[in-house]
């Protein structure tokens, strides 16, 4: 294959432009000038025409959860709802289909989000009546956006035995790292917080393996559509192991997954570590790290804070995992050389756990030369911790997107000064000397890689506003934010030896845009399109076809 006809930004520091690409099998051989190029064309070459767009490496999406973004194309995809009455009208058009008793499971709904709010709050979230009255014989469970919530139904609730539970006039529903949000007659309101969401989630029908198997391919099709080649999926459980390694035998592993294995199965976790890493040689499925859910969101007000909540002065959120795993995670990643990938949105969730790693490097120093251990997300950052991640060498894994869907409300979570000193501070972390992966953490938001990058220079909502963007001096530039989506990103992964960017001898995975992000205005960065996406030297996805 030969590439030329645009303007191709390499993110290679030695050579940061090219005018032509050339690819023999899945690996770049030449980035230079066209006339060099064509000395490579044969017969058998495949010319592509840029046609005057843009090309870049292909985009990394640094943390999302990839069955997650799947299972939204099949399940009520609630990511777009404006109001209580979008989630009540999506559920009773979904009613509609469904025979009785069949389960409605969604995700997407965002309170906060909501251009107006129902009369009848309990601690910031909707109460469940309304949702009920339209789904009475059918079980409802929609996931909160951010996954950190759940608000189900009536008959739900009634299937797991807690509607009888209240009338007993048991007033606590105690869960250990989570809650169950009732009214003052003690009554479950339908929200349930962080791990109090498995009363619920555990009367689910389980998923087989059809419709895991749809959803994978659902999942391939939208990597391919935005621009994504590669995907770290922010913790997986055994049964999706043994899915990726069927997709992969069966050739439809079309997008290169970095995989952390899910901190919940304990079991799991010492498996793997007793027989150590899996470094895929054809680099399409790979495991060598862990996630650590480790405490909740601001959305839902379960981020582990050190001072309470503006809007809930007596709740600081959730220790959704004892701090004393992680750091026996982080001694047994030193030890069997896994990357540890921390879940951490409120400050002292940020702390608690640069501690732990802390703890544990002192303690192995001589296994700590490379860890590359990871924050997922970093959201709100105490300002002493923020240079503790370049002195410790931790990574901020940060969707720059949240910033875009979140600042506008969490400053009433934390308050001016809190926003002002901690929250999405990538300029701080970048200036500090640390790399920053990016991503968008889909399903709690889509994965359009263009919008979070949008967000990544502007720090302004994806309406444009405020003008000059929130705090604005955090804003990434145009470079740091395509290096965070690339090459920062295979950083993030052990990676960036075979991708990340367009160098002789790497993979050839690449995107393909309508507008020169580097260069467009930024009012019309959100109007940049996905036109191609190459992934390992064949083109996966093309707008015209």
């Amino acid at each position: 294959m030969l590439i030329h006809g645009g303007t191709i930004y390499t993110v290679d520091s030695t050579q940061t432009t090219a005018e032509a690409v050339a690819i023999k099998d899945n690996k770049i051989i030449f980035v230079g000038n066209l006339e060099e190029a064509e000395l490579y064309k044969n017969e058998n070459t495949q010319l592509i025409d840029l046609e005057g767009n843009t090309m870049t490496p292909g985009f990394i999406e640094g943390h999302g959860h990839f069955m997650g973004l799947g299972y939204n194309e099949l399940n009520l995809d609630l990511l777009n709802t404006t109001s209580y009455q979008d989630v009540i009208d999506a559920v009773a058009d979904r009613v509609s289909t469904l025979e009785p008793g069949e389960w409605i499971v969604g995700r997407g709904w965002h309170q906060s989000k909501w251009d107006s709010l129902p009369q009848n709050m309990v601690k910031g979230f909707q109460t469940h009546h309304r949702l009920s009255e339209v789904s009475p014989d059918n079980p409802v469970y929609l996931s909160h956006a951010s996954g950190h919530a759940g608000f189900a139904n009536a008959k739900a609730m009634e299937i797991a035995g807690l509607q009888a539970f209240a009338k007993e006039g048991i007033k606590t529903f105690h869960v250990d790292g989570g809650e169950v949000i009732v009214d003052k007659n003690d009554k479950p309101t339908g929200i349930f917080n962080e791990r109090a969401q498995t009363l619920i989630t555990k009367h689910i029908p389980e998923k087989n393996i059809n419709t895991d198997v749809k959803a994978f391919e659902l999942a391939v099709k939208a990597c391919h559509k935005n621009g994504i080649t590669s995907f770290h999926d922010a913790g997986i459980p055994r049964e999706t192991i043994a899915l990726y390694q069927k997709m992969k035998r069966e050739g439809k592993m079309k997008t290169r997954i970095y995989a952390m294995l899910t901190g919940w199965d304990k079991t799991l976790l010492n498996e793997w570590f007793s027989k150590g890493i899996m470094v895929d040689t054809s680099h399409l499925f790979t495991i060598r790290s862990v996630k650590l859910n480790c405490d909740g969101a601001l959305g839902s007000r379960g981020a582990w804070l050190l001072k309470p909540y503006s809007d809930r002065p007596d709740h600081y959120g959730h220790e959704t995992l004892p701090m004393a795993f992680v750091k026996e995670t982080a001694l047994n990643g030193l030890k069997h050389g896994f990357q540890v990938c921390s879940h951490a949105i409120g400050d002292r969730a940020n702390r608690e756990i640069l501690d732990r790693y802390e703890l544990a490097i002192k303690e192995l120093p001589n296994k700590a030369d490379n860890h590359r251990f990871r924050i997922e997300h970093a959201q709100h950052l105490h300002p002493d911790d923020i240079p503790r991640f370049a002195k410790l060498k931790v990574i901020p894994a940060m969707q720059a997107i949240h910033m875009s869907s979140d600042r506008p409300w969490a400053i009433d979570r934390l308050g001016e000064k809190r926003i002002k000193e901690g929250a999405y501070m990538w300029q701080a972390l970048l200036k500090s000397g640390v790399p920053i992966v990016n991503g968008t953490d889909v399903p709690v938001e889509p994965i359009n890689p263009i919008a979070s990058f949008y967000a990544s220079v502007s720090r302004k909502t994806l309406k444009g506003t405020p003008e000059d963007g929130y705090e604005p001096e955090q804003k990434m530039t145009r470079e740091q934010a395509l290096k965070s989506y690339t090459l920062d990103a295979a950083y993030g992964a052990f990676e960036e030896h075979i991708k990340g960017s367009i160098t002789v001898g790497k993979l050839a995975d690449f995107t393909i845009f309508s507008q020169d992000l580097m260069s467009v205005d930024e009012s019309a960065i959100l109007k940049t399109e996905v036109v191609m996406t190459v992934f390992d030297g064949e083109v996966v996805y093309d707008n015209k076809n």
